[in-house]
C-alpha cells in the first residue's frame, strides 16, 4: 500500500480509502480490521449515514485501534425530528452541535477530517468556514475540508478557506472534475482530492452496463470493456478502475465503498494496484468521450 501526504496536512493517507457509507447493519469490526491489516488507514463515515448509526459502528470497530487510522466524518445535513428526512444545514452552531455528537458516537477524542457534506454557492460560507477553525482551536478536530461536486462552491472555499482537501466523484465514467479545471486548481493550492465512485457503482467492476450520467450503455459497456482489457488476467477491474483515478497527479486517494471481505479483496488483493503505462492509460482515455458539468460553473 502506497501513502500520500493528504494536501497541506501532516496526514499521509492509504492510496486506496474505505468508505464505510456502505457497511451493513451488523458486527463489522473484523472487515474492518482485514483492512487495516491490508494498508488501509483512511476510514470516511458521516453523521448522514443510518442517523448515526454508522459513526457508531465505525467507532466501536476502530477503537481499540484509532492510534493506526485516519478517522473521517463530515456534517451539514440534520434529520429533521420525525425522521422523515434532513435539511441542508451549514450554520456555525449546528456544525459546532453536530461535531460534539460525532465525536461521542465515534468514541474518540478528535476527528482527523472533518468535511462540510456538500454545499451550495448561497450558503453563509464565512459561518462555516468559522465553525471549523473554531473546532480546530479546540482540538476536536485535526483538518477540515469538503465533500463537494460544484465548481463554483470548491472555487470559493479555495479562496477563502484553509481546506485540506475535496472529496469528489472521479472515475473514468466520470472525469467533470477534470475538464472544468478544478483537479488543476486543487493541484496548485495543495489541496488533495479524495475521489470517490472510481468504480462508477461497479459499472467499472463487472457490473451489467447501463445509462451512467450522460453516457448509454453502450458507451459504458466500451468503457468497461477497456478496463477488462487492461486488467487481463493479472488484475481485477477493481484494481484497474481505481488505478486509473489514482493516475492522475491531483488525486491523493480513492475512497472505495466497502461492504464486504470479497470487495476488499477484489481491490487490494493480488498484485495490488497496478501501475498503469502512459499506453494503458491511453486506451482506457480512448474508450469514452470526456463529459462535462452543465451545471453549478
Amino acid at each position: 500500500m502506497q501513502y500520500k501526504q493528504l494536501g497541506t496536512s501532516d496526514l499521509q493517507v492509504s492510496e486506496i480509502g474505505f468508505g464505510c457509507m456502505s457497511l451493513e447493519e451488523k458486527d463489522n469490526n473484523e472487515l474492518l480490521h482485514q483492512a487495516i491489516g491490508a494498508g488501509i488507514n483512511f476510514f470516511d463515515t458521516a453523521d448522514l449515514y443510518r442517523k448515526g448509526l454508522n459513526e457508531e459502528m465505525v467507532g466501536k470497530a476502530l477503537k481499540g485501534k484509532r492510534s493506526q487510522v485516519i478517522l473521517a466524518t463530515k456534517v451539514g445535513n440534520q434529520w429533521r425530528s420525525d425522521g422523515s428526512g434532513w435539511d441542508w444545514n451549514p450554520r456555525k452552531d449546528y456544525i459546532l452541535s453536530a461535531a460534539e455528537k460525532s465525536l461521542q458516537r465515534l468514541q474518540t477524542g478528535h476527528i482527523d477530517l472533518y468535511q462540510l457534506h456538500g454545499g451550495t454557492i448561497d450558503d453563509p460560507m464565512d459561518e462555516t468556514i468559522e465553525a471549523f477553525e473554531l473546532l480546530q482551536q479546540q482540538g476536536k478536530i485535526r483538518y477540515y475540508g469538503i465533500s463537494s461536486i460544484r465548481p463554483n462552491v470548491i472555487r470559493e472555499y479555495v479562496r477563502r478557506s484553509r481546506i485540506v482537501s475535496v472529496m469528489m466523484q472521479y472515475s473514468l465514467l466520470d472525469r467533470r472534475p477534470e475538464s472544468c479545471g478544478v483537479t488543476d486548481l486543487l493541484r496548485q493550492h495543495r489541496i488533495g482530492i479524495l475521489a470517490r465512485g472510481s468504480l462508477a457503482q461497479g459499472l467499472l467492476a463487472g457490473k451489467p452496463a447501463k445509462s451512467f450520467l450522460n453516457y448509454t450503455a453502450e458507451q459504458v459497456k466500451d468503457a468497461a470493456g477497456a478496463i477488462g482489457r487492461v486488467a487481463g488476467e493479472s488484475y481485477t477491474t477493481s484494481q484497474v478502475g481505481i488505478g486509473f483515478a489514482l493516475h492522475h497527479p491531483a488525486i491523493t486517494s480513492a475512497v472505495a465503498g466497502i461492504r464486504t471481505a470479497a470487495q476488499l479483496a477484489a481491490i487490494t488483493g493480488g498484485l495490488g494496484l497496478p501501475a498503469l503505462s502512459e499506453r494503458d492509460m491511453d486506451l482506457l482515455a480512448r474508450s469514452i468521450p470526456v463529459n462535462h458539468y452543465d451545471a453549478h460553473l
